[in-house]
């Protein structure tokens, strides 16, 4: 008797908005696509978005080595999707498009820069920017603080808890990440209010 395997690591958030964010990944991009995602999580993501788009061509990629095997677990069977890569943002390097004899048309990251120090959004726009051809995506998902827009009680309470687990932390002003985007040449081209009072934020490099 072989013994069973472990459970996936499983992400509830990851679950609920894979659904909205591939509907608006469907307007951000081409049928045929390369995308390169950065801190790919459990692999929910990935998995979910190739199976639905046979003509994406996924690089999922995680900062954690150990985390590897379970975003290959989670993508097992899907020709479409690359073997999971390591990929610090802050030291590189970043990979070159897989073997589909085209650039990146897409860089793709959920919930990384509210839960990691400031110099980890400049460095993913620094790198984006290189690894980009021009008029590719850069698409970011998560929360932000909006100069003018009241701030939702549970964006609140959840940048009051990270901050206190980490002081380096916290929800971003979009007017911040704006210009880091805009010093490295990524336009702010589009923006989709997401459910739970998440952004989509699709960036062109220009």
């Amino acid at each position: 008797m072989t013994n069973p395997e472990p459970p996936l690591p499983y992400s509830p958030a990851a679950e609920r908005n894979r659904g909205p964010i591939l509907d608006v990944l469907k307007r951000w991009l081409p049928a045929q696509a390369t995308v390169l995602e950065l801190a790919s999580g459990t692999g929910q993501h990935a998995a979910h978005c190739a199976a639905a788009c046979s003509g994406w061509h996924w690089q999922p990629t995680e900062a954690e080595p150990a985390a590897l095997p379970a975003i290959a677990a989670w993508c097992r069977g899907l020709g479409n999707v690359a073997p999971p890569l390591a990929l610090d943002v802050l030291t590189g390097p970043w990979p070159a498009a897989p073997a589909v004899n085209r650039p990146w048309s897409a860089i793709y990251c959920a919930n990384l820069i509210h839960i990691a120090p400031w110099p980890v959004t400049l460095a993913l726009m620094q790198g984006a920017a290189q690894a980009l051809p021009l008029g590719a995506a850069l698409i970011l998902y998560g929360p932000y603080r909006v100069d003018g827009e009241p701030l939702a009680p549970g964006n609140q309470a959840f940048d009051t808890d990270l901050r206190s687990r980490n002081p380096a932390w916290g929800l971003r002003r979009l007017a911040d990440v704006e210009a880091a985007a805009n010093a490295v040449g990524l336009q702010l081209e589009e923006r989709a209010d997401m459910p739970a009072n998440n952004l989509m934020l699709c960036w062109r490099r220009v």
